[in-house]
């Protein structure tokens, strides 16, 4: 079978072959699940997100315009489908604040706790979300900083400082977890 690329297929898709949908999520699976774990830290809300991100981006396909890559594109409707997820989280949380919102993190996605850097995985759950959310986008979906500028609205001056913040919260923390 020729492996067909993302503009290809969305032109089937557009012509009327759904089923050539189910290629492009395929395709930009494993990356949704990368990104959307790592922002949201549990494996039930990051597949809800990027089941609603990923018919989000098929009813929004006729909208999308070639000037950017298709993974970027869906990863912005990931990411905002992320940030409603939390902000949901977020007013749940104030109306019932004896949850314990990290009662769950045992559930988390792809290298969680129980993957090869849980240490990692437990700083990166504490910083602030828009600094983990620049984090996840430029070394976990590797997006240049102007792809970034576009999916989070911030500009590029601004992620770039997320990052170095996050950074050096990033050493502060992992110097505190003994070495093994």
């Amino acid at each position: 079978m020729v492996d067909l690329s993302d503009r290809a297929i969305i032109q089937q898709v557009l012509s009327g072959d759904v089923e050539a949908y189910a290629r492009l999520v395929d395709r930009h699976y494993s990356r949704c699940v990368r990104v959307a774990g790592r922002i949201l830290g549990n494996r039930e809300d990051a597949e809800e997100a990027i089941q609603d991100a990923f018919l989000r981006a098929f009813r929004a396909l006729e909208s999308y315009e070639d000037r950017e890559r298709f993974s970027a594109w869906l990863t912005r409707i990931l990411i905002n489908q992320c940030r409603t997820m939390l902000a949901r989280t977020r007013r749940r949380e104030s109306v019932f604040p004896d949850v314990d919102p990290g009662a769950l993190d045992h559930l988390a996605v792809d290298g969680g706790a129980d993957g090869p850097w849980p240490e990692l995985d437990h700083a990166l759950a504490t910083l602030p979300h828009d600094q983990r959310e620049a984090l996840v986008l430029k070394y976990a979906d590797d997006l240049t900083y102007e792809e970034m500028a576009r999916i989070t609205g911030a500009g590029e001056s601004a992620l770039k400082m997320r990052i170095r913040r996050a950074f050096g919260r990033l050493r502060k923390l992992l110097e505190e977890v003994p070495s093994v």
